[in-house]
């Protein structure tokens, strides 16, 4: 599942393969640019914010691009068989002299002009893996609606950028707190170390091929996909539920013993 580290991988894995190389093919296959040409043009680098992805190519203009739920972006040598999807799931090819980007099932796909990228990403918080990361506004965002449930107000990326639903799980485990509790009302000791947390798990999984939050090696994570296998700290049966307004499917796992507070199950 896409969230900051993943993303993080993926700009890291397309800048190595297309920045500084001259664009031989391209091909925009959403209607809206069906007919836009990039080819000629340098790529300039490829930048994440938060879950999105920036990549910048000469003459001002910005390919911005979001994996949500199941998008992805593979990169080809030449020769190599392409194994991301069937071609009607691809929506964009950039190719170089030496390597092919191939977007799968992206969601969202816009471009825009670098000046304008504000438009695309200048809603997000600041960025867990980002140079912008300022921990004190971002729990200053999160703190600002304090009624909020504090799984919801993590996945809010006004608040904070890069955080989705197994990050939530698994960082309201570790603060022993439900994530339906009001965000006002965790321990202050708790709030104060949120940010810093929340920035650990995702530096420590930046450059790891499998996401993990124990430290272990039998189990990469605490509750996040467990639901009805046994707690690794007290055994007792995970749970699982939907969070959120109901316009989206929002996953989430906690331990009804290690998270007092609020759930939706007695």
């Amino acid at each position: 599942m896409p969230e900051g580290d993943t993303v993080w991988q993926t700009a890291r894995r397309l800048h190595t393969a297309l920045a500084g190389h001259v664009l031989t093919r391209s091909d925009l296959r959403v209607p809206k640019y069906a007919t836009a040409d990039l080819t000629g043009r340098t790529v300039l680098d490829v930048t994440p914010r938060g879950k999105h992805l920036l990549t910048r190519i000469e003459g001002g203009l910005t390919l911005h691009s979001h994996l949500r739920m199941d998008g992805s972006w593979k990169v080809y040598a030449p020769g190599e068989r392409w194994s991301g999807g069937p071609g009607h799931q691809i929506r964009v090819i950039l190719g170089t002299a030496d390597r092919t980007a191939v977007g799968y099932r992206l969601p969202v796909l816009d471009l825009l002009r670098t000046t304008d990228e504000a438009r695309a990403v200048g809603h997000l918080g600041p960025d867990l893996l980002g140079p912008d990361w300022d921990p004190d506004k971002a729990l200053a965002n999160l703190l600002r609606d304090p009624g909020r449930p504090l799984g919801e107000a993590l996945l809010d990326q006004r608040n904070l950028a890069g955080i989705g639903n197994i990050y939530k799980s698994e960082l309201c485990f570790l603060l022993r707190a439900t994530p339906w509790l009001p965000i006002g009302d965790l321990p202050a000791d708790h709030v104060a170390r949120l940010p810093a947390l929340a920035r650990k798990l995702l530096e420590a999984n930046r450059d790891r091929p499998a996401r993990s939050t124990t430290g272990r090696r039998d189990q990469n994570l605490y509750v996040y996909g467990r639901a009805p296998r046994p707690c690794l700290r007290c055994r007792t049966s995970i749970r699982a539920a939907n969070q959120g307004d109901g316009s989206r499917e929002r996953p989430t796992y906690w331990c009804p013993t290690c998270q007092p507070g609020p759930s939706p199950h007695p």
